[in-house]
């Protein structure tokens, strides 16, 4: 077997042993809709997904690939950010995925923001049941934000050690910032 060491991909190896059918997810950051099409496979047709971007774009190209996919009944695609996820999910959740930055292709002046994220990382918090899962793909660099990534990580180093395990991955041999890959575990 031949693997491919994209980022979303090296997360979704992660992500996948923490998934089950049945489960209940959220994509943060929807995009293009990648990782909603990864989480509707493994959580079948009685499980749920939401995915959420504040990009029109992103909604629709969302919408179109599970439809194409043929994950209709299983997924909601909300126009909306990532901070207020509470708003629409009640439910427990399994895993739950950010891309930070901006949308690949997109517009380089809208992206997610560190104050947003960490608001929204600890709204998915709240949500997560024990030993679920959060992915967050931190993306910095010239056109998005190392304000951002530094946020991010400082909320990351902050938890409780005894409530959440982190583990931030990276590439380390690469250059031009590449993403840091970070996992949050719940562990009460």
């Amino acid at each position: 077997m031949s693997y491919h060491y994209q980022i979303t991909e090296y997360c979704h190896r992660v992500l996948a042993p923490y998934i089950a059918e049945g489960d209940i997810c959220i994509d943060a950051t929807a995009g293009k809709g990648k990782d909603t099409e990864f989480l509707c496979r493994l959580v079948g047709k009685t499980g749920k997904v939401y995915a959420f971007d504040i990009q029109k774009e992103a909604v629709e190209a969302t919408k179109e690939r599970m439809l194409q996919k043929g994950y209709v009944d299983n997924v909601e695609v909300i126009h909306d950010s990532h901070e207020k996820i509470q708003m629409y999910v009640r439910e427990e959740v399994s895993a739950i995925v950010f891309n930070l930055g901006y949308l690949p292709g997109g517009d380089h002046a809208i992206s997610t923001s560190g104050k947003t994220s960490v608001q929204a990382i600890k709204a998915g918090m709240d949500l997560l049941k024990k030993d679920g899962i959060i992915s967050v793909c931190i993306y910095s660099g010239k056109d998005s934000g190392y304000e951002e990534r530094d946020e991010v990580l400082a909320f990351l180093k902050s938890l409780d050690s005894k409530k959440w395990l982190v583990i931030l991955h990276q590439y380390y041999n690469r250059q031009n910032d590449p993403p840091i890959p970070a996992f949050l575990i719940r562990l009460y």
